[in-house]
């Protein structure tokens, strides 16, 4: 198949294109450079747009952490744990990652985890109560909600 060659691009075009890309959503340094890598330029010119894009507040690591945090835990009902591993995946400094988590207010957090929890057992349709309890106890692990929790709701939920 035939690949249209690449179009070679100017530093004020790619600055233009990467002003619009942080302007649409909050991003982090890792997802800029990887864009900048995709646009083809050379290390200076990548260098140059990520100090434009901080400057002109396009890019702002602590903003995109909060804005991160709110929304994994109000849209996707991640807890803690989750939100910690995927901003460390995403090389956000321990700093802001603390500032982050406290956009999650406690008691929210605990209706949210206690409200999953109940809805995932209702949804279970599993007679063995181990594997029902497996099921649930692997639900919420896995959306990164802390064990004494979740071992402390599965029993209160599925008892022995």
């Amino acid at each position: 198949m035939y690949k249209k060659p690449q179009q070679s691009i100017t530093v004020a075009e790619a600055t233009k294109k990467m002003e619009r890309y942080c302007a649409y959503q909050e991003r982090c340094h890792k997802d800029v450079a990887e864009k900048l890598n995709e646009m083809r330029l050379i290390p200076e010119a990548r260098d140059q747009i990520i100090v434009h894009l901080l400057e002109h507040n396009f890019l702002n690591e602590e903003r995109f952490a909060q804005s991160f945090a709110r929304g994994k835990f109000r849209i996707k009902k991640w807890g803690r744990q989750r939100i910690v591993r995927e901003l460390k995946y995403r090389n956000i400094s321990q700093y802001n990652i603390k500032t982050a988590l406290k956009e999650i207010n406690e008691v929210e957090y605990l209706e949210a985890f206690h409200t999953l929890a109940e809805k995932k057992s209702a949804t279970l349709n599993e007679s063995n109560l181990n594997k029902r309890r497996k099921k649930l106890t692997d639900y919420l692990l896995y959306r990164g909600w802390e064990p004494q929790l979740v071992f402390a709701k599965v029993n209160e939920l599925i008892p022995y």
